[in-house]
């Protein structure tokens, strides 16, 4: 696996070395000791899957409190989309500036998410799926959102939002 930096510090994108014969291809997509080795959450205990009908499918903005802020790792399993993530530690150099990733069935690639950075993604074609590795249990009490249209960050989401949650719609706009 390749790990290449992004311009927010501790997200990378994870690319898998194919292994290409005349049956198709195998990549190993997680190793703990190759994530340990890049100073990373080794250690995943839920897996999640996210199946969307139709493009320019909106899930996200969502990030979880202390002490369960979850690291995640994101990859697009059938179809495509663009995932943005962003910055919510204050301490942060790169506090509330974001970076969108396209993650396609055919790229393979997937996006490392650290602790307390927002996460969402729009689809760009129908029957889009995302496969997600997780480091903390769901904690519905410390879920929480930002609004995807949020003025202050601006988010360019590439296409028309053409279906998204009521929840989606109506989390709180920074202050």
């Amino acid at each position: 696996m390749r790990f290449i930096a992004t311009n927010l510090e501790g997200a990378c994108i994870v690319e898998p070395q194919l292994h290409e014969d005349s049956r198709g291809l195998f990549a190993r997509t997680y190793c703990a000791h190759e994530f340990a080795e890049q100073g990373l959450v080794d250690h995943f205990v839920q897996c999640n899957t996210s199946w969307n009908a139709r493009k320019g499918t909106v899930r996200g903005l969502h990030y979880q409190l202390p002490p369960s802020s979850e690291v995640k790792l994101v990859r697009c399993t059938a179809g495509a989309l663009v995932d943005v993530i962003v910055d919510l530690r204050r301490d942060s150099p790169t506090y509330l500036q974001q970076i969108a990733v396209e993650l396609t069935a055919g790229n393979r690639l997937a996006l490392y998410i650290p602790g307390m950075f927002a996460h969402g993604f729009q689809t760009l074609e129908d029957g889009t799926e995302v496969f997600y590795q997780m480091s903390e249990f769901y904690a519905p009490k410390l879920s929480r959102g930002i609004r995807y249209n949020d003025p202050k960050l601006g988010v360019k989401w590439p296409l028309p939002v053409a279906s998204i949650s009521d929840q989606d719609l109506n989390w709180d706009l920074l202050e």
